[in-house]
């Protein structure tokens, strides 16, 4: 950031009086610029036992399959994100079964949050991010394939708990390759 959205005049970096990081304030009107995580809302979306995923059309990853999300908008919930992007993306419908993962990733600025989702009718296609999507069965994911490792925890965590039979809400973040899930 250069400039200030308020008044137009240069900004600098420095700790705010009463706060302790680095934020871009203006050196003329003496606004704080805040800068904050952005949200990225999905589904783990299943049809009779198969997961609905997505074949990036779009970089990063271009060619990689994902789960159908993207960036939260301003003036929705992130249900409505987790829906819009999955029909956006696959041209499905869902119904949400309630939140499954929060995955934070510190490095890049980001959470990611998926919802367990049904597909409403069956039916799905390939929107303009995508290349294609398809129904997997789940012995049939493309793991050396999946497109982030948000994605791919979240699948993971999917298939043990489908096998189990009982869904949790699953919180982590990527900041550690190891970093252990908790419920």
């Amino acid at each position: 950031m250069k400039y200030c959205s308020t008044c137009g005049q240069p900004v600098e970096q420095r700790i705010p009086e009463g706060d302790n990081r680095h934020r871009y304030v203006c050196v003329s009107c003496d606004t704080i610029h805040y800068q904050n995580p952005r949200i990225v809302a999905g589904t783990v979306p299943v049809w009779e036992g198969q997961i609905l995923l997505c074949r990036r059309a779009i970089e990063p990853r271009y060619g990689y399959w994902t789960l159908p999300a993207g960036f939260m908008e301003n003036a929705e919930t992130t249900i409505e994100a987790a829906e819009r992007e999955t029909l956006e993306e696959a041209l499905a419908e869902v119904n949400i079964e309630g939140l499954y993962s929060i995955i934070d990733v510190p490095h890049i600025n980001q959470v990611h949050m998926f919802y367990r989702a049904t597909l409403t009718d069956g039916h799905f296609g390939a929107g303009e991010e995508s290349l294609e999507s398809r129904l997997f069965g789940l012995d049939e994911i493309p793991w050396e394939e999946i497109s982030f490792p948000t994605v791919k925890r979240t699948l993971e965590l999917f298939l043990a708990d489908y096998r189990r039979e009982s869904f949790g809400v699953h919180v982590s973040d990527i900041r550690h390759p190891m970093a252990k899930d908790r419920k």
